[in-house]
């Protein structure tokens, strides 16, 4: 049944302790009777949850891991006890698919998933839009919220490698956080004016994975001109436990994150109080590109958009995004300035 399926360098059983080199997947390849119809079904459920693609008809790939190879482990069990049969193999594809491939099958999956939590999001913005006629109206809308954040995170965990949906679409979550925020009138709330931006310096920032528009333009415009001496943290949107002293950014409960219709780099520019020209035209496109809405209209945002993806697909780990990022930015900004200059000199 399993000839031709896959073409490996070298395999080995995934109980053995060593590995093959460069081996960067576990497969699972199983089969499982045709009766009952419900167990079939129930072993695909579960392999969806673990994030596990199909790359031929039963046969599953996950990123070797230590999880990864408990949960196939698990899953090869359980079709075992049901009188089905799987095996299990560490493996590097050498033809036929290759690696990238595979990583966009991961994130056409997971783009998938992400969709109708962006749908329904959409949904609740709109219904929002105008803020809450009553307080039951405003609990409906923070009940349904946290059923979305819920899900996205138990998306966002089997993420392996940073699908281009996640990122707006935990903006827009962020976005309709800072809303039933505003309308709850926290006092409390820590993302105030009180955050002296002008005293900043070498202080630890921090945000969650897979860089993009919003959370580049962020850290670069920290960098450049509110804290030289940043030091930025990357970190899972699950999970994460705040260090005090440390600064989140377009984060949930960030100190500097969403606020009504405005994103980070916006909420940023205006705390910090930086009075550019340059600056305000390269909030307004960020602002086009993250949260979609064409308030500004600006015709950069296309473009810049397409290198942002451009960025994120070439370049997996943050630190490389953000060294691009910064170059795009920073060049954005000089382009930005001196076509505000001229445009007032014509004007005079």
């Amino acid at each position: 049944m399993y000839h031709g399926v896959v073409q490996l360098l070298e395999t080995r059983e995934a109980a053995r302790p060593t590995s093959p080199e460069g081996a960067r997947w576990l497969l699972l390849i199983h089969q499982i009777p045709p009766k009952p119809s419900y167990f079939r079904v129930k072993i695909w459920r579960r392999l969806q949850r673990l994030g596990a693609v199909a790359i031929k008809n039963s046969v599953y790939v996950l990123p070797r891991s230590d999880q990864a190879q408990e949960d196939f482990e698990w899953v090869r069990a359980e079709i075992s006890e049901g009188g089905g049969d799987a095996s299990m193999c560490e493996a590097r594809f050498v033809e036929g698919l290759s690696d990238e491939q595979i990583e966009a099958l991961f994130n056409a999956a997971r783009d998938a998933d992400y969709a109708p939590i962006a749908k329904q999001a959409n949904r609740l913005a709109k219904r929002s839009a105008a803020g809450f006629s009553n307080e039951a109206r405003r609990a409906q809308a923070e009940a349904e919220l946290l059923r979305l954040r819920r899900r996205f995170d138990e998306v966002a965990a089997i993420d392996f490698f940073a699908a281009l949906e996640g990122g707006p679409v935990d903006g827009l979550l962020a976005l309709l956080a800072a809303r039933v925020r505003r309308e709850e009138k926290e006092s409390a709330r820590i993302a105030d004016d009180s955050i002296p931006l002008g005293a900043l310096r070498a202080r630890t920032w921090v945000t969650r994975r897979g860089l993009h528009i919003d959370r580049l333009a962020s850290a670069w415009l920290i960098r450049r001109f509110i804290d030289p001496e940043a030091a930025f943290k990357f970190v899972a949107s699950k999970g994460h436990v705040h260090t005090p002293g440390e600064l989140r950014f377009d984060m949930f409960d960030a100190e500097f994150t969403h606020e009504g219709e405005r994103c980070t780099f916006e909420v940023l520019l205006e705390r910090s109080e930086l009075d550019d020209p340059a600056l305000r035209a390269l909030a307004e496109i960020v602002h086009d590109i993250d949260l979609k809405d064409g308030k500004f209209g600006r015709p950069e945002a296309a473009g810049i958009e397409s290198l942002i993806n451009g960025i994120a697909m070439a370049h997996k780990d943050d630190p490389d995004r953000l060294a691009r990022g910064e170059a795009v930015f920073a060049d954005l900004h000089t382009y930005l300035r001196r076509k505000t200059e001229r445009d007032g000199r014509e004007r005079r």
